[in-house]
């Protein structure tokens, strides 16, 4: 494995470029997922006959949101958070993947295709992972089969390793197969390493046939060059997209191969969709999601490699797809809190990966909303359904902020602007499609303090922070901030978020307001709100959802928790059930703003082999906990399976007791307090950030309310 090559090429040119290409490549992705993710399943008769060809972002005109979680767009940037969490990954790549698998999966519940054991490739590789079986076994076609082992699925997750090794496509080949080896085997295998190096190498050659020619011998796989020359040469000798298409169908179509969405079938579609669109990234999409097969993961994968090697003048050459996507996405996992993101994020988190993958200093942490790339905007769109809207454009043309421009603003006007920091309020999953649910955390909490840096020009308006919030009615409800009055030049404004009794904060906004009439414009420089919530209380389950029986099995604020227990439920005389049929049932909420801090609650303990609180959780299988066992208070970490107790107490409970346990975390101290009284405590810095909960070890608890207070 060859870097030092494409590190110099990197090196030689502008930090900048690199890191606007992977932005590219980030916004690429999600683009051509969501654009082709409607027609997802639909033939190429039915495409024909219902749409002709895909020009455009079809999702709403369908009746479907076009902003959905997405295994795609999960996959992708999930799992490869593995070149962050595991220093050893390019000597174990696979079994680094492995770990990302089972520590950021839920079972049943996040984006895979949970279809079966034998039926569903990434289903069967969990479930194998599971067993304890190690990679590449999990995914190999000896003990899955070939027509599960050359689907799809590893191609699709891919993207991540190529954006991480710009201008080295031999080590970006090398991560790849090694993801791609949890999964899936031979030809998928292969086809994932060459797409991934052609990403890589994309960052310095924008020439599709050379990428061909240079990274199709890494793959070192001769049916996939058998495959790609036949693709090649059908595509040259093509009147149109439509003969190539024709092409692939009668010798790579789904009747040659075993299972429901082979790899040569699905590869060839990128292929051809790069080569007959040329340097044009919007036609690029279209003739992938109109030939059909898997539209959304083919259309993401065009996207990815289109964006890095056309950059964003290549992205925006033609219609606007960056307007409708605003950089938003859900990548859905264990890690709930990061669930509601966007591409300006995800990138971020590619950039901190190269980092680690070369040794080389951590990217400088900045501002939630930074606006850092041009054109990007992280989510905000304009906000309707209050007054009339002075607002004209949203903008950010040098990557310096968010310009909100506005004509008409006065009394009975205002320009309002809004990013969702939850997901939507009602499902987004629709009957009779492959579209999942939004499992996740809210990104903001009571009582945290929203900090803007805003640059005004001369006769700048009032400005006010506003919350949307929902609760069991599903209806949206807003929460204004006192109006600031902003002054000419740079401007620090803080609001501390009010309580919502409950109520799942939905969206974050910014309102402009004047009462004489103001035609301009102001800068919104960046936005956060570090550390955890000051005082974040959910109460008894009566106090949040009056009407609560018995019989009801999910309420507005339990879906803020991401669940790996079995059953989790609201209870009626306390706040939450929690049970596990096995050890490790983790509940969390919270993000990774959230490091020092209490978090608490009054639990009853049953019959468990322990039971207890999470903190600072990165994932299910990453976490400190303060847990009662059998004869024990402990205050333990547990990383990947693994548990090593940092410090114990003899203590004894009684089944059916209740006790007040509160477990702080600041800097490397933990601490464990029982019923008011400190118990247990122990020093480790492993885990520096993350949400909070409880976990319970084979066996159910009972748990009364639930708070978390920042330290510090």
């Amino acid at each position: 494995m060859t870097t030092t090559a494409g590190l110099a090429i990197i090196s030689a040119r502008p930090r900048t470029e690199y890191d606007e290409r992977t932005y590219a490549g980030v916004l690429g992705k999600v683009i051509g997922v969501y654009y082709g993710r409607p027609v997802e399943g639909w033939s190429y008769a039915q495409i024909q006959d219902g749409i002709g060809v895909v020009d455009h972002l079809v999702a709403e005109e369908l009746g479907a949101p076009l902003i959905v979680p997405d295994d795609d767009i999960s996959g992708t940037f999930v799992y490869a958070r593995a070149a962050a969490d595991y220093p050893d990954i390019l000597t174990d790549g696979s079994a680094a993947v492995a770990q990302c698998w089972l520590n950021y999966t839920v079972e049943g519940k996040t984006v895979l295709w949970w279809g079966g054991l034998c039926r569903s490739t990434e289903h069967t590789a969990f479930l194998r992972l599971k067993q304890g079986i190690r990679a590449p076994e999990s995914g190999s076609i000896a003990l899955n089969g070939r027509s599960m082992a050359e689907g799809v699925g590893a191609q699709i997750f891919i993207d991540g390793w190529g954006l991480m090794c710009p201008g080295d496509p031999e080590r970006a080949a090398h991560l790849a197969r090694n993801a791609a080896h949890v999964s899936h085997d031979g030809l998928a295998v292969s086809a994932s390493s060459f797409l991934a190096a052609m990403e890589a190498l994309a960052f310095v050659d924008s020439d599709i046939d050379s990428l061909i020619d240079t990274c199709l011998p890494l793959a070192g796989d001769g049916r996939l060059s058998q495959l790609v020359d036949g693709v090649r040469a059908a595509c040259a000798s093509a009147g149109d997209w439509r003969e190539a298409r024709d092409w692939i169908e009668e010798h790579h179509g789904y009747r040659r191969y075993p299972g429901n969405s082979p790899i040569a079938t699905n590869h060839a579609a990128v292929l051809m969709s790069v080569l007959m669109a040329g340097d044009d990234f919007h036609r690029s999409l279209l003739i992938c999601a109109s030939a059909g097969w898997d539209t959304d993961s083919n259309a993401g994968n065009v996207g990815c490699l289109n964006g890095i090697r056309l950059g964003l003048d290549g992205i925006n050459a033609a219609a606007d797809l960056c307007g409708p996507v605003a950089d938003r996405l859900y990548a859905v996992s264990s890690d709930g809190g990061d669930c509601v993101t966007d591409a300006v994020r995800e990138t971020r988190r590619i950039l901190y990966g190269r980092a680690r993958l070369n040794a080389a200093p951590e990217p400088a942490p900045t501002s939630r909303f930074r606006f850092e790339y041009r054109n990007s905007v992280q989510g905000f769109t304009a906000h309707g359904g209050g007054p009339r809207q002075a607002l004209t454009t949203i903008s950010n043309e040098d990557g310096q902020g968010l310009t909100l421009s506005y004509k008409h603003l006065a009394a009975g006007a205002v320009a309002a602007v809004s990013t969702p920091t939850s997901g939507p309020p009602e499902p987004t999953g629709i009957r009779g499609t492959s579209y999942f649910e939004v499992v996740g955390s809210p990104t903001l909490y009571p009582s945290q303090t929203v900090e803007a840096r805003i640059r005004a020009d001369v006769h700048p308006p009032g400005m006010l922070f506003f919350i949307e919030t929902y609760g069991d009615d599903g209806q949206l409800s807003t929460i204004r901030g006192s109006e600031q009055q902003l002054t000419t030049g740079i401007n620090t404004l803080k609001w501390k978020v009010p309580e919502t009794g409950g109520r799942v904060i939905h969206r974050l906004g910014i309102e402009l307001r004047s009462q004489q009439r103001r035609d301009g414009s102001v800068v919104i420089e960046s936005i956060d709100w570090p550390g955890a919530p000051q005082n974040y209380v959910l109460g008894t389950s009566d106090a949040l959802s009056p009407d609560l029986t018995p019989w009801t099995t999910d309420t507005a604020w339990l879906r803020t928790f991401v669940s790996s227990a079995k059953n989790f439920a609201p209870d009626y005389t306390t706040t939450f059930s929690i049970s596990h049929p096995e050890p490790n049932g983790v509940v969390t909420t919270g993000t990774h703003d959230w490091a020092d801090y209490r978090v608490s609650s009054t639990i009853t303990f049953n019959k468990q082999d322990a039971a207890g609180l999470v903190a600072r959780a990165t994932g299910h299988r990453r976490y400190y906990a303060a847990i009662l066992t059998a004869a024990q208070a402990r205050i333990v970490k547990r990383s990947d399976g693994a548990e090593n107790v940092l410090a114990s107490r003899d203590f004894a409970y009684a089944t059916d007791d209740v006790y007040t346990l509160e477990f702080s975390v600041a800097g490397d101290l933990l601490e464990l307090s029982i019923d008011g009284v400190h118990s247990v405590e122990a020093r480790d810095g492993s885990y520096r950030d993350g949400g909070a909960g409880f976990v319970v070890d084979t066996g159910a608890v009972l748990a009364n309310g639930f708070r978390v207070s920042r330290i510090g």
